[in-house]
């Protein structure tokens, strides 16, 4: 029986076809879950895709954060299951507390779009255990609202825990606080991101096939857990 990841839709995302395309590619069951249910449907993890979750009203992910799904997800994540959110899933994450930080305006000014190189740095959590620390990939990025920050103290404590998952390689596209594109929390069950890996899953349509491991970790570490 395949594992069960569910990916949440809602109103504006644009991404969550991609991501739960890349489910299945990985080998996934690819569960649709709806904003406005709190039914998660027995899934084993979740996905918060990228897009524009309520318009991005308020600030992104601020009303996400309180649609009914997400009291399902935090409660589940809080007890280990792995939640992944891809760019506007990074910042419903951070909205939701299940991250530290927030995401905020990009430096420039302007919506960033490109092949992004990033360096895996963590390659422990539930995300990311197909990759070996200090591997480079190329991924496709695309923010307006993808800069990281967060307060010095805690910059330092994802520092020393070993929570930073990626960083930007080249350049810095959004102006994240010390080059982050990606973190995790205590557990590494949780796991934002910016750029989006379900854009790189094959090599029709991807820059590379780069993103694959962090949807074929995920279903080894429920396998093995």
């Amino acid at each position: 029986m395949s594992l069960r990841v569910g990916v949440v839709t809602f109103p504006g995302s644009l991404d969550d076809r991609d991501a739960a395309r890349a489910v299945r590619i990985a080998g996934g069951e690819a569960v649709s879950l709806w904003h406005g249910d709190d039914d998660l449907k027995k899934v084993d993890a979740v996905v918060l895709p990228g897009g524009f979750s309520y318009g991005d009203y308020l600030r992104c992910g601020a009303i996400a954060r309180f649609a009914p799904v997400m009291n399902s997800v935090v409660e589940r994540a809080n007890a280990g299951m792995p939640v992944l959110g891809i760019c506007n899933g990074f910042q419903i994450l951070c909205e939701s507390h299940l991250l530290p930080g927030a995401l905020t305006r990009n430096d420039s000014l302007h919506f960033m779009c490109r092949d992004q190189r990033l360096r895996i740095e963590n390659s422990t959590s539930s995300w990311t255990s197909d990759f070996m620390a200090g591997q480079e990939i190329v991924i496709p990025l695309k923010n307006g609202e993808g800069g990281y920050v967060a307060d010095e103290r805690t910059l330092d404590a994802l520092e020393a825990e070993g929570r930073v998952v990626a960083r930007y390689l080249d350049m810095n596209p959004n102006g994240s606080r010390r080059d982050i594109a990606g973190i995790c929390n205590e557990r590494g069950n949780v796991v934002g991101l910016m750029p989006h890996p379900e854009h790189a899953v094959e090599s029709l349509t991807g820059p590379t096939t780069d993103g694959i491991p962090f949807f074929t970790s995920v279903l080894k570490s429920l396998v093995n857990a």
